[in-house]
């Protein structure tokens, strides 16, 4: 491994990311500072970073779609390539004016997801923009919203539980219609006469190993032993107690024949 400090400051969206879909509905604004996707009946938009990172503190600000956003989902997420591919994410399912955005998180290694933990924000993630970041080093993936960890999923390769260390991932983000599921099981539809449906994004950051020729460039300092203090991990059970709906590990109708393997160490 090849170690120098990469930090991407700032985040310019025009040397970072590419608009990868949706034709004119992903845009980058004001220099290069902002970024834009929007849904409309014909299409969403989507994006994703040039660059390909292993390990790294990735942060990102977001303000999702105001108003009656039922029915869309709007993605921010790490994936690599192929049928065993792997997978960090932040997915926002929208809701009914007024109503809290779900907040879905989910983790996939070697392929295999089904990972799923879901939190009403406690918040509206409309009026402003918030920081979502994740922490991924070899230890461990930290979800984190705006500096408070809210999940944890830990490296348990020794109890036989594939974790995601050995792929690069690149950054992507889009939003699109999901009125069949995303909003109370898809019986709430998307009401079309409120499009564009628009998310926006700033203030990328991310001090992480580049990937590039096979070869990693990265700051080995700070984040990459980084754990979570007593202070944080009361911070992450308050949010887990007051603000989780949905935990995989404690579905046992969903899992029968028992939970999965890092539910029970």
């Amino acid at each position: 491994m090849v170690v120098s400090s990469i930090t991407t400051a700032g985040g310019i969206f025009r040397q970072e990311f590419d608009i990868s879909w949706g034709d004119d509905r992903g845009k980058i604004l004001n220099d290069g500072k902002l970024l834009t996707l929007s849904l409309d009946k014909t299409s969403g938009s989507g994006f994703q970073s040039k660059n390909e990172y292993l390990f790294g503190m990735i942060d990102m600000q977001l303000k999702l779609v105001p108003g009656n956003s039922a029915g869309t989902v709007t993605t921010y997420y790490l994936s690599s390539q192929g049928p065993t591919h792997d997978e960090i994410d932040f997915e926002f399912l929208g809701n009914l004016s007024g109503d809290p955005y779900t907040l879905h998180t989910n983790v996939f290694s070697q392929g295999k997801g089904n990972r799923e933990q879901q939190f009403k924000l406690w918040f509206d993630p409309t009026n402003n923009y918030h920081t979502y970041s994740l922490l991924w080093n070899p230890q461990h993936i930290i979800f984190y919203v705006d500096a408070t960890p809210i999940r944890q999923f830990r490296n348990n390769e020794k109890n036989g539980v594939p974790y995601p260390n050995k792929q690069p991932m690149k950054i992507y983000s889009s939003i699109w219609d999901a009125e069949d599921w995303a909003t109370r099981g898809g019986i709430v539809k998307t009401d079309w006469t409120n499009a564009p449906f628009i998310a926006s994004y700033r203030n990328f950051n991310a001090d992480a190993c580049v990937r590039s020729s096979g070869v990693s460039k990265c700051n080995t300092t700070g984040w990459l032993t980084q754990q979570l203090d007593s202070a944080n991990q009361k911070r992450m059970k308050w949010v887990q107690k007051n603000f989780m709906i949905y935990n995989y590990c404690t579905d046992f109708k969903r899992f029968p024949q028992g939970l999965p393997t890092e539910c029970t160490i």
